[in-house]
């Protein structure tokens, strides 16, 4: 198949030109390919990525160069901001105003940068949210004092310039950075394939680093790291980063660094007073009070936020009282919003060399370190140039001074003065010039004197920036001295602490989430309900027509519901499924898929050392291990084996008990050991009440309960009651297997009416 070829536009008519259009075939492969690698190569090298000279992208170049050309040093008045965003689209970056002010304010803004180049008077955003400014006509700018370091020198032929986007100005193709600011302020971006993340550093150690670089060159990268133990970030939180992994980050030049933020206790309050660098700290409140209405933060009774002008950062969490310590609320809370935050780290910058590189943090400190070198040395030469020109022009002023009548008589009677002047006394065409331009009252003897005093100083001047361009030990220490002077100027403490720690973790389901009491009602048509605390009484509720109250257990909102059915199956209902207290409750079918015939029998809460006893209506039955009570699957598990016709009671927690009393429809009672019922994960068990074959359409095991020691029973039908204190049970007592005796008269032999308490044990 042929390539597809773009179709050039239909050619003009010559004789309304006057040429004759050419025609040119592209290949559309090639010229997609070739598009878009100069899209990309645009984005990477005028948008995204900073140059490693400055520090800076193309468009904050430009907008501390119109700052500096409308004269908006430190010292200053401030101007309105639009005025400064007018100049820089207008003249040097023909973008939208927007992204251009946004970029100004970005670089203004203290808790963005750790060193801002411009300092702003109004609404310049908060650290809740950075896009918050106001707009550009009520705010007002000029350059800070660190801005200096990328300026002062840029008048002194340091740098190379270019046309701007019309052609019509000139602008500076980079800065004269005396510093760093690549490391110092950091930067992030997004290219074509490939992106920029790099932290700030604090100014003392990144200069105290190069200053060791100077005195020795051939250094180790342990050596020149031990000068930077870390980035400093504008927030005061912790970087948690071990220093092993911070150096291998600085090695390789990528990596990821993770920061906390710092915390003190007050009394039951948690107070937060430092976030993690562009933390948001009504973001990471409002994170926080969602968890705590989903109940997964149940410790935590309020959250404020009392931040003001003398506190900028003051969240207080308040706790409940509890047993857990405030180091591992804290670590949870750090695991579950932006508490602790991981940043990436990659040291992609554009190269000298004009490329986009990774570079390693010592290779980068040696590439701007020979930036530097370089900056100075055309500064030198710059400088060089202009004592050579006045020493010239000082040179030709002392040759004429002696002969001043001669010099007005070729000045008077030439046509050509400039000429003849420079004939007459062998001078150069600068010198010829300055000696029209001078006054007459230099003429006088004195200023003899000062162009001599000035010409040996030039002389000397000389001699000292050419010894310095030919030694590059003296050029060294020239940069030495710079950045020692930098250093005393502007250098400040680190800001971020480091206290190496491991990333913060959830707090384990038992542990996270303190339970707080609840009973859980079932009634017998399959509904449940809650209510918080264990003093509700559900059989006093109200219940749907034709239902009413079936069973209840008490236990903890955390723990894990297990629910038994008729047909032998068990449930497990999670923490989060466990339905609120809204009356009349919800159908566990909404939850579980039980088989259709099937009906809940029984409910308990999980704990992991508490088996359960199952029994079913023919008397069989065994106690289950609460391992084999974990249930994943929404149709539940058989785990008590029933033969056709039978069905399984309510099973029971076995807790502490030593007796377990199994009471038949027919009337009689029996008390066996719980330790004659065999422990198993799934089956039928074996016969623990005696009823015939025959019999067991008219008799059926109503009651199968365990009693812990000192526990009686109540039996109640109607009006009537018995009680059967735990004294009382013992002459009931027989092996697994038996018939049971029969209960005393007046209580008739058909019980299925029956109602069964527990009498509690005496000072239980």
């Amino acid at each position: 198949m042929a390539p597809r070829r773009i179709q050039p536009p239909r050619p003009q008519d010559p004789s309304r030109t006057g040429s004759k259009e050419t025609q040119e075939s592209i290949d559309l492969g090639r010229f997609v390919e070739k598009a878009y690698l100069d899209y990309s190569m645009t984005v990477i090298l005028d948008r995204a990525l900073p140059h490693l000279a400055d520090g800076l992208k193309p468009v904050q170049r430009r907008i501390l160069y119109a700052m500096h050309e409308l004269g908006l040093g430190n010292s200053s008045k401030f101007k309105k901001s639009a005025r400064t965003v007018g100049d820089v689209i207008g003249k040097f970056h023909p973008h939208g105003d927007q992204a251009a002010y946004e970029a100004l304010v970005l670089m203004a803004q203290p808790f963005s940068c750790r060193y801002p180049l411009v300092t702003g008077q109004g609404n310049f955003g908060s650290p809740d949210n950075p896009k918050s400014f106001a707009a550009m006509r009520y705010t007002e700018c000029r350059l800070s004092p660190y801005a200096e370091l990328l300026l002062s020198e840029l008048d002194q032929g340091t740098v190379d310039w270019a046309p701007n986007f019309d052609g019509t100005l000139e602008e500076p193709v980079l800065l004269p950075a005396r510093i760093p600011w690549v490391l110092l302020n950091g930067s992030s971006g997004i290219a074509v394939g490939m992106a920029t993340d790099i932290p700030p550093h604090n100014l003392g150690e990144i200069t105290r680093a190069l200053i060791h670089l100077l005195d020795h060159p051939k250094t180790e990268p342990a050596g020149l790291l031990s000068h930077i133990p870390g980035p400093d970030f504008p927030s005061e939180a912790e970087i948690t980063t071990s220093p092993e992994e911070l150096r291998a980050l600085y090695e390789t030049g990528s990596g990821m660094i993770r920061c906390r933020a710092r915390c003190h206790r007050e009394g039951h309050d948690l107070v937060v007073d430092a976030l993690p660098y562009q933390v948001s700290g009504s973001a990471v409140l409002t994170e926080l009070a969602r968890l705590v209405g989903a109940g997964e933060l149940p410790w935590v009774r309020d959250l404020r936020d009392e931040s003001d002008q003398e506190h900028p950062t003051r969240l207080v969490i308040t706790l409940r009282e509890g047993e857990l310590p405030l180091e591992g609320i804290f670590e949870h809370l750090c695991a579950v919003c932006d508490l602790e935050r991981n940043y990436r780290v990659n040291f992609n910058v554009i190269t000298p060399a004009g490329a986009p590189r990774v570079l390693p943090f010592v290779d980068l400190l040696r590439q701007w370190l020979e930036f530097r070198l370089a900056t100075l040395e055309r500064l030198l030469r710059w400088q060089l140039s202009r004592v050579q020109a006045r020493l010239e022009v000082v040179t030709g002023l002392l040759r004429v001074h002696h002969d001043l009548d001669a010099v007005i008589r070729v000045i008077r009677e030439s046509d050509e003065p400039r000429e003849e002047l420079m004939r007459v006394f062998e001078l150069s065409e600068r010198q010829a010039e300055a000696i029209l331009d001078m006054r007459l009252r230099q003429l006088a003897r004195l200023e003899s004197l000062v162009l001599e005093k000035e010409q040996q100083t030039l002389a000397a001047r000389e001699t000292e920036i050419a010894d310095t361009l030919s030694s590059p030990a003296r050029l060294r220490k020239m940069a030495r001295a710079q950045l020692l002077a930098d250093r005393e100027r502007f250098a400040d403490a680190r800001r971020s602490p480091l206290q190496p720690r491991s990333a913060a973790e959830r707090l384990s389901r038992e542990r996270a989430v303190r339970g707080e009491p609840v009973t859980v009602a079932l009634t017998r048509r399959g509904w449940i309900r809650t209510a918080r605390g264990h003093n509700w009484d559900p059989s006093q509720s109200t219940y749907r027509s034709g239902d009413s109250f079936l069973a209840l257990s008490r236990g903890e909102s955390q723990e894990t519901l297990v629910l038994f059915d008729s047909q032998g199956r068990v449930y497990n209902l999670g923490p989060d499924d466990l339905p609120d207290g809204r009356s009349p409750g919800i159908p566990l079918t909404s939850r579980l898929d039980p088989p259709p015939d099937a009906r809940f029998v029984a409910l308990t809460f999980w704990r992991p050392e508490t088996p359960v006893l199952w029994v079913d209506a023919w008397g069989y039955g065994l106690i289950l291990p609460a391992s084999a009570l974990r249930v994943r699957l929404r149709k539940g598990r058989p785990l008590f084996r029933l033969p056709e016709g039978d069905r399984a009671l309510a099973a029971s927690s076995l807790g502490l008990a030593d007796r377990v009393v199994l009471l038949a429809s027919s009337g009689r009672l029996l008390v066996i050991d719980p330790e004659r019922v065999p422990r198993l994960g799934r089956g039928r068990g074996v016969r623990l009440f005696a009823i015939p074959a025959e019999r067991r359409e008219e008799e059926q095991l109503l009651v199968a309960l365990p009693l812990a020691p000192g526990e009686g029973l109540r039996l109640v039908k109607g009006r009537n009651q018995c009680l059967l204190p735990a004294s009382g049970l013992e002459s009931y007592r027989g092996d697994r297997g038996r018939r049971g005796r029969l209960l005393p008269d007046p209580w008739p032999r058909r019980m299925e009416d029956l109602v069964v308490e527990t009498i509690p044990a005496k000072g239980g």
